[in-house]
């Protein structure tokens, strides 16, 4: 059965639009291996629609990160959208209707992580659904001081520590379970 793993590089302040602004003077050997090694056990990725959207747009066309690209591009990916109404990207699936039963069915006919990077709209609706099992937070000590937070006008959502790492970068890798209720 897989769990849904999701993603994010995140500022001190919560913010996570637009890390490609404020998140590259950070990167480092350190964070390198967590990101390889959420790619490595990926049996797809799940995204919600603006996400979806820049990311096929992108990976499809793209001449640099030929890799990353060819990788992506062949890997199965799931979308939720109510407005989306087809996805062309190679090996996608759109999940729409009744989306927490179609993502109950995806986890336990699935073997591996369902990794997520992004979709802070979706990731706080699977965490009130009950769908999310692990948030992996990079969290830059940076104050970006405007932008998407990661959780904004939400309910309260306890959380446990699963496990945490501070880089040299000064970068703090938090991985996040929910907690029982």
């Amino acid at each position: 059965m897989a769990k849904i793993v999701s993603s994010f590089f995140i500022s001190v302040d919560g913010v996570v639009e637009s890390p490609d602004q404020w998140h590259f003077p950070y990167w480092s050997d350190e964070m390198g291996a967590v990101v390889e090694a959420g790619m490595a056990s990926a049996a797809g990725f799940l995204m919600g629609r603006t996400l979806y959207e820049e990311w096929s747009s992108y990976w499809t066309t793209t001449e640099e990160d030929q890799e990353v690209a060819a990788m992506f591009n062949a890997a199965r990916k799931w979308v939720v959208s109510s407005t989306l109404k087809k996805a062309e990207w190679n090996n996608t699936t759109l999940i729409t209707g009744d989306v927490a039963a179609e993502l109950r069915r995806l986890k336990e006919r699935t073997e591996g992580d369902i990794q997520m990077s992004g979709s802070a709209t979706t990731v706080r609706w699977l965490l009130a659904n009950g769908l999310l099992d692990e948030l992996n937070l990079l969290v830059h000590p940076i104050a970006v001081g405007h932008g998407q937070r990661l959780f904004e006008n939400t309910p309260t959502h306890p959380l446990k520590l699963i496990q945490s790492d501070t880089f040299q970068s000064g970068v703090i890798h938090a991985r996040y379970a929910p907690a029982a209720s």
